[in-house]
């Protein structure tokens, strides 16, 4: 039976660590008011949080559906100080990723093979290295910190100079450094890695510009392995009506890297190795709503699930209102 923990809102607004199984209620993991508590303590003690979950007992039942339906499940994790978890990712690792990516940047290389097709084919020669070797590095990028997290329910909000807000549904890691610098995987997440497609098929140069946008954290942390094949859904309503509705496929069985390749470059670097820290890692995907003609407009409702998780991820989207202005520096 696979682990699943929560944060959830009581009656009162108190946040409560939930622990699942694989249907049924959870239940209230006594003495932490945190996911990151939890991890904390796990490493202490040199233990799992499966024993650690075991050891704290079990606390009231929560209905998980229920406190869903009623904004109180937030993401499964969050740090203290929001600039001590760093998000980032990688793209181009599942098989199919090129080819949108490809279609935005064609017009610019002309006939020629594209940065992006040739990546892609890199990762499927030297993405899943033998044990105790290291394949090729993937193609990474940075969306920020903390503060630019959001949860279930929440709204994904597309800054005022943004050309685009699009979904990215796709599953994301979760690390926790211990104290000599150790990376410690949590577990694994449903995520919106939104971003600008928009920018980033203007110029290839932009795709950093691109993924500096929000993005959504699904409501559990799945403890353990992940399964080689996982099918998910991506949808998209507008108005209650679907405007968008295609599967996606991850895992390792569909993707050009390892998941442990993908984390070691990652991980590789001193600077992701701060004690204390936390990450996530999104992992990439390759169903995109903009490569089957998709504009999203304001209040678009983004709607990813999969098995082997049990409860969705929903956002709306918003935008900032007013017009893009200069940010006046000033001399000191």
């Amino acid at each position: 039976m696979a682990l699943r923990i929560l944060q959830v809102k009581d009656g009162n607004g108190a946040v409560q660590v939930v622990a699942a199984g694989d249907e049924g209620a959870g239940h209230v993991v006594p003495g932490y008011f945190s996911s990151y508590d939890l991890a904390q303590a796990t490493v202490a003690r040199g233990s799992t949080l499966a024993q650690e979950v075991e050891r704290a007992g079990r606390g009231a039942a929560v209905d998980l559906e229920a406190a869903l339906a009623e904004g109180r499940v937030l993401m499964p994790i969050h740090h203290p100080d929001p600039a001590h978890f760093i998000v980032a990712g990688t793209g181009l690792t599942h098989l199919g990723s090129a080819d949108g990516r490809d279609k935005m940047h064609k017009a610019q290389a002309g006939e020629q093979l594209t940065d992006s097709m040739r990546m892609f084919r890199m990762g499927l020669e030297g993405g899943k290295p033998t044990d105790g070797e290291i394949g090729v590095q993937p193609e990474w990028f940075y969306k920020g910190d903390g503060s630019c997290l959001v949860g279930p329910g929440e709204p994904l909000t597309s800054p005022v100079f943004a050309k685009d807000g699009g979904e990215e549904p796709e599953l994301a890691g979760i690390y926790l450094i211990g104290p000599n610098g150790t990376p410690f995987r949590l577990g694994f997440c449903l995520s919106n890695e939104f971003s600008d497609h928009v920018i980033e098929r203007g110029n290839y140069l932009w795709l950093a510009h691109s993924k500096l946008r929000q993005a959504s954290l699904g409501p559990e942390l799945l403890v353990g392995a992940l399964p080689d094949h996982v099918e998910g859904t991506s949808r998209i309503r507008r108005d209650g009506e679907l405007v968008f509705d295609k599967p996606f496929l991850s895992g390792e069985a569909n993707m050009s890297h390892t998941i442990a390749n993908l984390e070691h470059h990652h991980f590789k670097y001193d600077l992701f190795r701060r004690p204390g820290d936390l990450h996530v890692h999104f992992f990439g995907t390759a169903t995109l709503s903009v490569t089957h003609g998709v504009k999203t407009q304001a209040g678009d409702r983004f709607e990813i699930d999969a098995r082997p998780f049990r409860l969705p991820l929903v956002n709306p989207l918003a935008e900032t209102a007013g017009s893009e202005t200069p940010v006046a520096v000033r001399s000191l």
